[in-house]
């Protein structure tokens, strides 16, 4: 392989200042390097020619102690419809699943309160008659019914949810590309 950068300068015979000589001339003795300053040091009458030459920036009153918050305006274009309705058949069963366990525990809890044994044996009396005892409530809403019921609305919700969802996400595809899209506005606090 061949160099073909060409001859370098040598660093063996830099003449210039070391850093300890920097400041007129002179080596410092032990201290530490310091760099020269940007600015020099302030005048005693806070000015040299009519500039001011003081370095230090004194802090301004009122000056904010919050950090500032970056934002940031965007637009929601376009939603796809194949996650809208993995999204939401997924959110439709945890929501369907919530209705059954719900309906489960109301069933439970007024049952242990009697109200059904109560409302049951008012109805029953009501319409009742010498040839029957009337409408039996306990029976009619025993749980398993109750349960039965419950999951049969639970699955009816999950289909409609799923369907909704994805018809929505369609219309807003539709109307996103006459008015351009929900713009949001989001705000990142440091």
């Amino acid at each position: 392989m061949t160099d073909t950068r060409g001859q370098g300068p040598s660093y063996e015979t830099y003449n210039g200042p070391l850093p300890g000589e920097r400041a007129g001339g002179q080596p410092q003795q032990g201290g530490p390097y310091h760099p020269p300053q940007a600015y020099g040091a302030p005048a005693q009458g806070g000015t040299a020619g009519g500039q001011n030459t003081a370095a230090v920036r004194k802090p301004r009153t009122g000056a904010r102690t919050t950090p500032r918050t970056r934002k940031a305006r965007l637009r929601v274009a376009k939603a796809d419809p194949w996650s809208v309705m993995k999204v939401s058949f997924l959110l439709s069963i945890a929501l369907g699943i919530c209705t059954v366990v719900a309906a489960s525990v109301l069933w439970m809890v007024m049952d242990a309160m009697g109200v059904f044994s109560t409302v049951g044996g008012t109805i029953s009396e009501a319409t009742g008659s010498n040839e029957s005892n009337g409408f039996d409530l306990q029976s009619f809403l025993s749980l398993p019914r109750v349960l039965m019921f419950t999951s049969i609305i639970a699955v009816i919700d999950v289909v409609l949810m799923t369907a909704l969802a994805t018809l929505g996400a369609f219309i807003y595809n539709l109307s996103a590309g006459f008015v351009g899209g929900v713009e949001l506005t989001l705000a990142e606090d440091e």
